[in-house]
This record gives structure tokens, C-alpha cells and sequence, in this order.
């Protein structure tokens, strides 16, 4: 397979089969994220992967009562550690840098054959004491990860032309 075959087959996956995710398939899916690239190299990415139901079911209530957020085998609550840190560019680099290993997770759970959710409806601070995670780390982003029990629908898409142009703006 090549990277454009997991980029065409990612969809947002919102329900899932009662079947755990198997620790070798979890660590390939992190060892991708830990691969991501990041601002100065910092790394300063770091992954709570909520397996307890009772956790999953507190989560879901933090998520906005999403109901499968709960059906999820693992739910990630991305964050990070150094969200602070502005890039020569005027952007945060640590929603930025979380967000580019969580593309990976996505795109590595899918050459798993399993499928996930980006999940951006959700409390921080809910997650932050139901996952007891520290004041000064950041809760980036959630997604849930799992068998797929659903089918991916057919993706609206603009096309290339109404995206890229080159050597100036062109729109």
C-alpha cells in the first residue's frame, strides 16, 4: 500500500465493534505518533489511551454525550506539555505539532484496519480530571479508536484546482 491508499480510506468512523484493540496494533499505531514531526523537535506530544469503560463512559459525557465516543475501544485524549511555545510564525506550535501525530495515529490505525474519530466537541477540563491530567499540560484533542461496525460514506471534496495554485496567490 502506499500512504495515499490510508489518506483515501480514513473516514470518520462513528460506531464501532465490542472488540478490543490488540497491544501490538496499539504500539505500532504510537510508534507512529512518536515519529511525527514537531517544532524545535520538542516532542511535546503526550497520549492518555482510555481503555476502562467506566472511563469511556465518563469521557462520553465530557465528549458531549457523543454516544459512540463510550462504544469506542480506546479513546486518545491528545494534549501537550509545552503549549506555549509560539513558532517564529505566530502559531502555537504544540495544537499544531498534536495535531500532525494524531494524523499519524489516524493513518497508521487505518493500515490497522481499524478506524477513528477526531473529536474537537468535547470539555478539557471534564477530560482533565477524569484522566487527572495536570494544569499546565494542555487537552488538545480527542479520538476514538476501534473496529469499524460502520461503512465509510462517500467524502464531498472540492477539487485540487480550487486549492493549490502556484508561485502566487491565485484565487
Amino acid at each position: 500500500m502506499t500512504v495515499l491508499t490510508e489518506i483515501l480510506q480514513r473516514y470518520s468512523c462513528r460506531a464501532y465493534q465490542d472488540r478490543a484493540v490488540e497491544q501490538d496494533k496499539l504500539d505500532r499505531i504510537f510508534e507512529a505518533a512518536r515519529m511525527a514531526p514537531s517544532a524545535r523537535n520538542m516532542q511535546e506530544w503526550r497520549f492518555v489511551a482510555v481503555r476502562d469503560p467506566q472511563l469511556r463512559m465518563r469521557m462520553q459525557v465530557a465528549a458531549n454525550n457523543q454516544p459512540f465516543v463510550a462504544q469506542a475501544p480506546v479513546i486518545i485524549a491528545a494534549c501537550a506539555v509545552n503549549a506555549d511555545y509560539t513558532m517564529r510564525c505566530g502559531q502555537k506550535a504544540g495544537p499544531i505539532d498534536v495535531a500532525i501525530a494524531l494524523e499519524h495515529i489516524a493513518l497508521q490505525a487505518t493500515a490497522e484496519g481499524l478506524g477513528t474519530c477526531w473529536i474537537g466537541s468535547f470539555y478539557p477540563d471534564q477530560v482533565r480530571q477524569i484522566l487527572c491530567i495536570p494544569d499546565n499540560v494542555a487537552v488538545i484533542e480527542l479520538m476514538t479508536l476501534g473496529y469499524p461496525a460502520d461503512q465509510p460514506r462517500p467524502k464531498a471534496r472540492v477539487g485540487i484546482e480550487a486549492i493549490v495554485c502556484y508561485d502566487r496567490w491565485k484565487f
